[in-house]
């Protein structure tokens, strides 16, 4: 087995480590069969058995190298008190932010809200298909948990210019977030996260300010990661300059989107790159399949490299493309 570990800390791999993002998800039949009877998915991440048992789902139908808990980054928001909604063909929907409750709010209290999230990563960490595999913990970085958290729902058309108005909320709240994610990472650590991946889903929205909400809230994350003794990936989608994220940030590894030229990223960062694939590849045929993976493979191969894809898989996913892509980044020499 080539764990993905051993690819981030740069150790040299016989094969290309494979995991997919959300590949515990809506594109398997048999997480299907589980979501009909469990719709309240806030209810469903804090079931342990039930989320280790999707985690490993994918482990079991496809033998990737990497487990990555069934959860949301928004179990941060969450535990926080803030209330935390699935809605059916709109997303996550938040309530108000009562600050002084999130202010107040103790570390215990906290690990309480969320423990069977750690409990899920203890059941599926200890489980016998687990050997020689990455279990893999995460966490939304400091950005993107406070654009959930004041705008309330996804920005997909952006954010309005009311969001920075109130800049006290903002910075008091960054302050909470930072501390919350660092306990949330611990937990997950202790409970048997082999590696951590910060999912900046919103980092393209900012076209100024950085340094301000990305670069220094996700170093200090980062380095925190670093001190628990777990590599951590960092994945700041839609980010314009990845080279300049690595140099400031310093993650272990650095997940791509499929926006960015890979041949620019190869030839601009030391450290081992993650993803890239664009999921709709996966929706076309084979033929179209193979000639995009190998790409990526192609471009990375001389670098260390862990497969992936540059955003989670589509729901409308086949199981055979996925089959196939395995076997087609299995196979290549």
């Amino acid at each position: 087995m080539t764990p993905i570990k051993n690819c981030i800390v740069n150790e040299d791999t016989t094969k290309n480590p494979i995991w997919l993002m959300r590949q515990a998800g809506r594109y398997l039949p048999e997480f299907r069969e589980i979501r009909k009877e469990n719709q309240d998915f806030i209810k469903l991440c804090l079931n342990s058995n039930l989320a280790s048992e999707i985690t490993l789902q994918p482990i079991k139908r496809f033998g990737f190298d990497g487990a990555v808990i069934f959860s949301d980054i928004l179990m941060l928001p969450y535990g926080l008190g803030q209330k935390v909604e699935f809605k059916k063909d709109f997303g996550p929907k938040l309530g108000e932010i009562d600050l002084e409750n999130i202010e107040s709010l103790d570390e215990i209290n906290f690990t309480k809200k969320v423990h069977k999230v750690y409990e899920a990563i203890s059941k599926t960490s200890i489980d016998s298909i687990m050997n020689n595999k990455d279990m893999i913990g995460f966490v939304g970085a400091p950005w993107t948990i406070l654009v959930y958290m004041i705008n309330k729902s996804s920005p997909k058309k952006g954010l309005s210019d009311k969001f920075y108005k109130d800049k006290i909320l903002i910075s008091r709240l960054l302050v909470i977030i930072e501390k919350f994610l660092k306990l949330h990472i611990k937990n997950q650590v202790e409970a048997g996260a082999k590696v951590i991946q910060i999912f900046d889903s919103w980092a393209g929205l900012l076209e100024d300010k950085l340094s301000e909400y990305i670069y220094n809230p996700t170093f200090n994350i980062v380095e925190y990661v670093k001190k628990l003794g777990v590599p951590v990936i960092c994945f700041p989608r839609g980010i314009k300059d990845y080279k300049n994220f690595c140099q400031i940030v310093k993650p272990d590894a650095v997940n791509i989107d499929y926006g960015v030229d890979p041949k620019k990223i190869v030839k601009e960062i030391k450290i081992p790159v993650q993803g890239g694939l664009d999921p709709q590849i996966l929706l076309t045929n084979k033929e179209k399949l193979k000639q995009e993976v190998e790409k990526y493979l192609n471009i990375f191969k001389d670098h260390p490299y862990i497969f992936n894809l540059g955003h989670g898989i589509l729901p409308e996913t086949k199981i055979e493309m996925v089959e196939d892509l395995i076997k087609i980044v299995r196979n290549f020499k």
